[in-house]
């Protein structure tokens, strides 16, 4: 069960934003609903993550890391395109390959877009608005960096021990692969 000790930001609702009521300290995830939202007897409730999906350009090339470098399972493999691909993603004539991948509770979902011609590549930092990333935790972080080295992803610095809050200890480092995808891996202590 997750608690963030900070009161929940305000809310979009039909009765326009809401905030929450002072009283309300920690906002806590899990099974049943946020204090929050219960209070506000929400229509909706989260029930579970289930994958993160990262556009590629390569699919073959992606599937065979997540797959032969970090193990991953290939799950399934589908095709999306017209009105489906269009209406999901909010992209006019998206043709998207997929290959769903699945290992240690978490599900990737690879997404090469074929289609439209016009889609860009972009070099996002960490630092910049809209980049995303997944933290993996690893018995030995040495280990698989080496792994990963040696199939062309790269270490965006050296790793680091975290000193403070609840990851003091933890040694952690981001990497990046030829797209510009980035995963954190931690080791405990």
């Amino acid at each position: 069960m997750l608690k963030l000790a900070a009161t929940p930001p305000l809310l979009a609702s039909s009765k326009g934003l809401l905030d929450p009521p002072s009283e309300i300290r920690h906002w806590t995830f899990g099974v049943g609903r946020s204090t929050f939202a219960a209070e506000l007897n929400a229509a909706f409730r989260i029930i579970a993550a289930h994958h993160t999906g990262i556009t590629v350009s390569d699919l073959e090339r992606s599937l065979a890391f997540w797959r032969d470098v970090l193990g991953f399972e290939l799950s399934h493999r589908a095709h999306h395109t017209g009105e489906l691909a269009s209406e999901v993603t909010g992209v006019p004539e998206a043709e998207i390959s997929i290959a769903v991948l699945k290992g240690y509770g978490h599900k990737i979902e690879l997404l090469e877009y074929l289609a439209p011609k016009d889609r860009k590549r972009i070099a996002v930092r960490p630092c910049d608005v809209g980049s995303v990333h997944v933290a993996f935790t690893v018995e030995n972080l040495d280990d698989i960096l080496n792994t990963i080295a040696a199939s062309g992803w790269r270490t965006a610095g050296k790793p680091q021990t975290l000193r403070s809050g609840p990851n003091a200890g933890k040694r952690v480092i981001y990497v990046r692969d030829p797209d510009g995808t980035t995963i954190e891996f931690m080791q405990p202590p």
